[in-house]
């Protein structure tokens, strides 16, 4: 713990805000995507469901196939347990939401879908687009699934089990890459791997999006590889997430933005 609070003090000590940013892109989405915190309608019902999910005292089997957590290591957990802990905070689930609707995709895939609120907030941000979404606990999944319908939420396809299985075979289907969301496996080589997988169906409006990127020093690694690619001309480093771009024409920028 005390490497990570090292690691977010000299994040926020580094880090630029709009103001301090001369790229017009970057500035651009900072001023109408990231920084825009406005409410919204969309929001009201999943964090309803949120809260309910807080107090949730049913237990469920963890079916751990990632890194791990490192909040509770134990198979039996409460939902209420796994909401608080495990879930996207409001402020970070609600920018997910709006890079999604920003991107335009027509397909997001989100690896990681917990009890399902940023998959939920993924389907409001593409309504008019579909959200193919991995879990790899059973268990997890069938409450994802529930909390899934009693939102509404008709354009996901989730599907349960592991990433290392069922990713290449998803990437392999869909004719390109628009928004993917790594939220899941944090290891180092895990995290390539993935990241490796979408570079053949990547373009121009591609936004892929690494999580905890600052989890373990194999996870910081493996976001200085994913920089230092070739292919990716910019990336925005926002500490609890990291955005990587694939602009052709454009000069390779890293940015550390105060989030």
């Amino acid at each position: 713990m005390l490497r990570f609070a090292f690691d977010y003090l000299s994040h926020r000590l580094r880090a630029n805000t709009r103001h301090g940013t001369h790229s017009p892109f970057v500035y651009r989405l900072l001023d109408e995507v990231i920084y825009d915190e406005r409410a919204r309608m969309e929001y009201l019902d999943i964090e309803r469901l949120r809260k309910a999910l807080y107090q949730d005292h049913r237990e469920i089997t963890i079916t751990d196939l990632g890194a791990g957590s490192q909040l509770n290591g134990s198979k039996r957990k409460k939902i209420s347990t796994l909401a608080r802990n495990a879930l996207k905070p409001p402020r970070l689930a609600q920018l997910i939401y709006r890079l999604a609707r920003a991107s335009q995709a027509a397909t997001a895939i989100e690896l990681g879908t917990c009890l399902g609120i940023t998959t939920a907030y993924l389907s409001r941000a593409l309504e008019h687009g579909s959200v193919i979404s991995v879990e790899g606990c059973p268990e997890t999944s069938r409450i994802a699934r529930g909390n899934l319908e009693k939102l509404g939420c008709t354009n996901i396809d989730l599907r349960t089990g592991n990433f290392d299985a069922l990713f290449p075979a998803i990437a392999a289907a869909e004719p390109k890459l628009d928004f993917v969301f790594i939220d899941g496996n944090h290891r180092k080589q895990a995290t390539i791997d993935y990241f490796d997988l979408c570079l053949a169906k990547v373009h121009e409006g591609s936004l892929l999006i690494f999580d905890d990127i600052y989890w373990s020093e194999g996870m910081k690694e493996a976001w200085q590889h994913i920089k230092s690619h070739p292919n990716v001309t910019i990336t925005i480093d926002l500490f609890w997430i990291g955005l990587v771009f694939f602009k052709k024409g454009r000069s390779k920028e890293d940015f550390k933005i105060r989030f």
